[in-house]
């Protein structure tokens, strides 16, 4: 019955977390024509979305606008409403720990609040990235604690986001889904659900196969930066511009996929997803030497971008103790407003602790938000050729494309460029120094 009721989109679908993952989403359920509940324990973000307003940059008001005026939408953090929901979909954060180890809070008091709550012939499906075993290691056990079990009473899976914020090529509908489930039933109808809204799901055998595919997918792309940025380290020395060879070698149509090197890792996955798969690893006493390395290559990344800042201003008889120094970009990548393990956080945090006097502008970011790491008070200045002559050094952690890099280079005294975005510079390149 939970199948048909899918396949007919007769099914009210529930969404826990409404971030970078489940807002998208949300809006995709709504507008293939599904009634949803979507779920924050963030006021503010329940208020936004009931007032037509995004909080995230490359959702539009528009979009919203037109889900809360469909009559399909209900936003709440009133977690009761979980009971109208026939499918449920955890799109919670899982990140590491201050020892760098898995984070599963927000997981396991999800899933013990779905527990109080739940009832026969539910789905619930978690998106969240975690390590090999989560869901059914981890949520089965807390949500059978309801007296309800799994395969015969309700249903289980796991899906992971494959979100890439403000990618004009590829967006939540269009990025092909992996399924995975233990059980034929929870698999056939968490496929369904899917089916609805994405252009094409990848089911799997089982949960722990989608869990390590979607960790697979992160240290694919964990491993080739930290290759780039050790080659980056290398060719410095020799006094060779890593961007160039990168160029170079991206001719070649076969056996070769460019990556490139910055001041360190961003974004929530992977920064974080290699950590879950070397914590896990440990049960079966592998040591997951490889992607452990190329995490140390990844995390020594700012050290070394202040390092090369602090030979720069050496140059000009100065030393970053005392220096000022302008951070343009607080987002992780360029063009958003996403901050999440922006490498921007780690380097003001080692200038600072050098004596550096530390600003920043990022067009998206008017403020530092609060983040689980770090609690900056700083507001984003105005960059005009006044405010960026009073720097000693302006270093380019992200290239936005409303930055005027020509501009940027006449007035500023010294630019420590991490990104590459200074290539086509035509005045100032004498004062550019590549990180």
């Amino acid at each position: 019955m939970l199948l048909e009721k899918i396949q007919n989109k007769n099914s009210i679908v529930g969404v826990v977390g409404l971030g970078y993952v489940g807002l998208p989403l949300l809006l995709e359920f709504i507008e293939s024509g599904f009634r949803c509940i979507g779920f924050d324990v963030d006021p503010q973000k329940i208020s936004k979305i009931e007032g037509r307003k995004t909080y995230i940059r490359h959702i539009s008001e528009k979009r919203i606008a037109k889900a809360v005026d469909s009559d399909r939408l209900e936003v709440t953090t009133d977690f009761t409403r979980l009971t109208s929901a026939d499918c449920i979909v955890v799109a919670v954060p899982t990140p590491l720990d201050k020892h760098q180890q898995p984070d599963l809070s927000y997981i396991i008091n999800t899933s013990e609040t779905i527990a109080q709550y739940i009832r026969k012939d539910q789905l619930v499906v978690l998106e969240s990235s975690t390590w090999p075993g989560t869901t059914m290691e981890v949520m089965k056990p807390i949500l059978e604690k309801s007296g309800l079990k799994y395969a015969e009473d309700f249903y289980l899976a796991f899906s992971p986001e494959r979100e890439d914020p403000n990618n004009p090529d590829f967006s939540t509908k269009t990025i092909p889904k992996v399924v995975g489930a233990n059980d034929d039933i929870s698999r056939d109808c968490a496929k369904a659900l899917y089916d609805a809204v994405i252009v094409q799901t990848v089911p799997v055998s089982t949960s722990q196969a989608a869990e390590a595919t979607k960790l697979l997918e992160n240290i694919f792309r964990s491993v080739n930066i930290a290759l780039v940025n050790e080659m980056k380290m290398i060719l410095d020395r020799m006094d060779i511009d890593v961007w160039e060879v990168i160029g170079a070698a991206s001719t070649k149509p076969f056996g070769f996929m460019p990556f490139y090197p910055g001041p360190g890792l961003g974004g929530h996955c992977i920064p974080i997803d290699p950590f879950y798969l070397t914590w896990k690893a440990k049960e079966y006493d592998m040591a997951t030497r490889f992607i452990e390395l190329a995490g140390e290559v990844n995390t020594y990344m700012p050290y070394y971008v202040v390092d090369k800042v602090g030979d720069a201003l050496n140059t000009r008889n100065k030393s970053i103790q005392g220096s000022k120094v302008l951070i343009l970009g607080a987002a992780y990548k360029k063009d958003i407003d996403d901050m999440r393990e922006s490498p921007t956080l780690k380097l003001i945090e080692i200038l600072e602790y050098k004596g550096a006097h530390v600003d920043y502008n990022d067009p998206m970011i008017s403020c530092m938000p609060k983040v689980r790491k770090y609690q900056y008070d700083m507001q984003s200045i105005d960059l005009t050729p006044e405010n960026l002559k009073k720097y000693d050094v302006v270093l380019i952690s992200t290239n936005h494309s409303s930055y005027d890099y020509d501009m940027i280079c006449e007035h500023a005294n010294l630019v420590v460029d991490t990104r590459n975005a200074t290539k086509g510079v035509t005045k100032g390149r004498e004062k550019i120094v590549k990180a």
